[in-house]
């Protein structure tokens, strides 16, 4: 049954580019330090490009970009469609923005990680990414923020289920899960994947969610269900005409996500110097209207961040018209996947 399921999810839900955007080179001159030439060098950045071993005998591409003011770190788990090359520039601009120390890394079979995507590979991919901070860059779950875009929501989640004291978790146009992508049905079926609606619930920090109205490929109402079914809500931020892969140049985009961070900074600094309550705590981690302007643009050496990909539009379906399914074929996935493109 598990080799089905992981069939069913690969047809699904990944397309890694092919062929990848970056490649690794040891720097022999700094004692093999790993760099990816593809993107730019930067003498102010400070990132480390590495391999880490998953529990599945993997081995994980992840890069840390370290910002010497940061006080919390995020662990960001990224689209389907897209590679550490393309999200590279996105990390650093983020890390720098937010003031956050921040780890990306590559899903089993994307970019130069070795072995096959599977939903379960995410899972050993995203744990190796945090024992990873833990114990190389001495990361406290209460330090740690777990970011997941799209596809990402689906570890994002299930790493976050199962950690009692994190600092945050954002979810950026996330899924339901992926049969609900492609159908409107009621219930989990087993062979569904990336079960966010099922967990969610178990997460036990402020949830942030962030959406595009007019996302065509995962729709809005998974991000505002996902809101309603988590315990510890933070202000969501639905983006008027956002598409699925376009929210980061939404000048809101980097204001919320900055109020955010600011936020369970303020509260977890209370928690931790004061016998207050939960609900003291809460009003004290609302931040003030700042009032700054802050556009988010990348600039023009930067790749598209796997938008060419990501974007490719998702003819809306009406799935008001479809019955519930109870039993979907891999092949039936594959004739759907053909017809609709399907890139989420």
């Amino acid at each position: 049954m598990g080799g089905v399921t992981s069939s069913i999810a690969a047809k699904f839900a990944f397309f890694p580019p092919t062929p990848p955007s970056y490649t690794l080179i040891a720097d022999d001159t700094r004692g093999g330090q790993l760099y990816i030439p593809e993107v730019p060098r930067r003498d102010n950045v400070n990132v480390d490009v590495l391999k880490l071993r998953n529990r599945k005998g993997n081995d994980i591409v992840a890069i840390h970009v370290k910002n010497h003011k940061a006080s919390a770190t995020l662990l960001y788990s990224h689209g389907n469609a897209a590679d550490l090359g393309q999200m590279f520039e996105l990390f650093v601009e983020l890390s720098i923005r937010l003031r956050v120390n921040l780890m990306g890394y590559d899903y089993s079979g994307y970019g130069q990680s070795t072995g096959k995507p599977s939903e379960c590979n995410t899972y050993a991919d995203i744990a190796a990414a945090y024992t990873c901070l833990k114990e190389q860059y001495g990361v406290k779950d209460e330090q740690l923020i777990l970011y997941g875009q799209s596809v990402g929501s689906g570890p994002t989640v299930d790493l976050a289920s199962r950690i009692s004291n994190l600092r945050g978790v954002v979810l950026h146009s996330p899924i339901l899960s992926g049969l609900r992508v492609l159908y409107p049905v009621k219930r989990t079926y087993w062979f569904d994947i990336f079960k966010n609606i099922d967990k969610i619930g178990m997460v036990n920090c402020p949830v942030l969610v962030i959406h595009g109205t007019a996302d065509e490929v995962v729709d809005c109402s998974h991000g505002k269900q996902l809101w309603e079914l988590s315990k510890e809500k933070y202000e969501p931020l639905w983006l008027s005409g956002g598409g699925h892969s376009n929210l980061e140049l939404y000048p809101e985009f980097i204001r919320h996500l900055k109020k955010f961070v600011q936020a369970i900074g303020k509260s977890k600094s209370t928690t931790n110097s004061s016998k207050k309550t939960a609900a003291e705590s809460d009003t004290q981690s609302k931040p003030s209207e700042t009032g700054t302007s802050d556009k988010f643009e990348l600039g023009s050496d930067v790749p598209e961040v796997s938008r060419n990909s990501l974007d490719s539009r998702l003819e809306k379906s009406r799935k008001s018209t479809k019955p519930e399914k109870s039993r979907m074929s891999t092949d039936r996935v594959d004739r759907f996947r053909r017809r609709k493109g399907l890139v989420w």
